[in-house]
């Protein structure tokens, strides 16, 4: 069976990961540390974008009273 190696792909580029430098190797941990970030930020913003609609919804029923 062959052995497939890890691939990372830089501007359509294909690197295989183990022959990449340690420096290089540490700049790919923190982009995929940044996406891991802005992932769960956007989580975080849509959460509190359905609370914000929900405090809408809820000031309209007190209004309308």
């Amino acid at each position: 069976m062959a052995e497939t190696q890890a691939k990372v792909s830089i501007d359509d580029v294909e690197y295989i990961y183990d022959d990449l430098s340690d420096e290089a190797k540490a700049q790919i941990q923190s982009i995929q540390f940044a996406d891991n970030e802005i992932a769960r930020l956007n989580a975080q913003l849509a959460i509190a974008n359905t609370a914000k609609i929900a405090y809408q919804n809820a000031l309209k029923e007190v209004l309308a009273q």
